[in-house]
């Protein structure tokens, strides 16, 4: 039944499924060359080409490429790819359950929540139980933590009956995005300059901290999550129609708004937790992504984690390279391109632009 979904939508807005495959075709080619971008740019003068061409030859990298390419920029491509593609398919699961082009993953708390937690970590640091035992992995944790207690509060305000109302989730997303933000601005009062100094980096984003250990622990999650948003495409495509329309159609419309949000919350979260407070992202993709080849989530979902994972990755390319060998956020990089692409959405939508 959910295929019949898709084809009304199909009718509606016009099949444009060739067109969807041919900028998924072209954004896998648009990935693989940001990631050898990714993995030849750096402030070290490391050589990729020279480092293939000696390793397929049999002999073996120097201590020093060793270090650069395969402990500080391959961890650190994995971990930009990983990110970016959870927070664009993020941004595309909640436009498609709110039915809204300009939702975005910190409209239900979720960002808010992880900035808590590694404030928390931050400026409470030893105070706080676990905090030896879990050493570098501490803030990444209690980050993640931060996001699924939102999560879960938020999901319990707005289920009642066995039902979840969208418009309540949203209405207590923003009340409780106010308050986490009122408890970690109490923390920011307390803490000292060199916490301040850690906060302001962290919450600006960046992917300067990527290792092995924190990928290892996030790798999973962040692909699970992906891999289950794909099988939402049909069930957001009948919602699309309206909740009533969808029920009609046979899709149990409360098992597809518990996953969308399960999805967000463990994919935002960790990404979160491992690269910091990064905006306009989940905004931006899936929204240009809408433009170019339609709404169809069958394609949507995709092509927003393969478009997201470029774009965070390049932009950590220009974090690196734009000031070398000193280093800029990359919430700066992504708010100067992600901005005036949002505010032309709003004038356009408001039909000050006709473009």
């Amino acid at each position: 039944m959910a295929a019949t979904a898709t084809d009304v939508m199909r009718r509606q807005v016009g099949d444009r499924t060739l067109k969807a495959r041919r900028v998924t075709v072209v954004l896998l080619t648009l990935l693989l060359l940001v990631s050898v971008a990714g993995l030849a740019v750096g402030a070290a003068e490391t050589s990729l080409w020279s480092s293939l061409v000696a390793w397929a030859q049999g002999e073996d990298l120097s201590l020093r490429d060793q270090i650069v390419l395969l402990h500080i920029r391959l961890p650190r491509l994995l971990t930009g790819l990983l990110a970016g593609a959870a927070l664009a398919t993020s941004g595309a699961l909640l436009q498609g359950l709110f039915r809204n082009p300009l939702a975005d993953p910190e409209i239900i708390g979720v960002s808010a929540g992880a900035s808590f937690g590694a404030v928390c970590a931050i400026v409470l640091g030893a105070a706080l139980p676990f905090a030896g035992k879990l050493g570098a992995a501490f803030l990444p944790v209690l980050a993640f933590a931060g996001a699924w207690g939102a999560t879960l509060l938020l999901y319990r305000i707005a289920t009642r009956h066995g039902r979840t109302s969208v418009a309540t989730m949203l209405l207590a997303g923003i009340a409780l995005s106010a308050l986490t933000m009122a408890l970690t601005g109490v923390l920011i009062y307390i803490a000292d300059d060199a916490q301040m100094r850690d906060i302001t980096f962290w919450n600006m984003g960046s992917l300067s901290g990527a290792n092995w250990n924190k990928l290892v622990i996030a790798a999973p999650v962040i692909f699970v999550s992906l891999v289950a948003a794909q099988a939402l495409g049909a069930g957001l495509n009948a919602m699309a129609l309206g909740e009533a329309a969808a029920r009609h159609m046979g899709v149990s419309v409360q098992v597809v708004k518990r996953l969308t949000i399960v999805c967000v919350a463990a994919a935002t979260g960790v990404s979160v937790a491992i690269s910091g407070g990064i905006g306009f992202v989940g905004i931006v993709v899936p929204h240009v992504l809408r433009l170019i080849s339609g709404p169809d989530h069958k394609h949507l979902l995709v092509n927003s984690a393969l478009l997201g994972a470029c774009v965070l990755v390049s932009a950590d390319i220009d974090a690196r390279v734009i000031i070398a060998p000193a280093e800029l956020p990359i919430g700066i990089i992504t708010a100067i391109l992600g901005g005036p692409f949002f505010l032309w959405i709003l004038l356009r939508q408001r039909g000050v632009l006709d473009l």
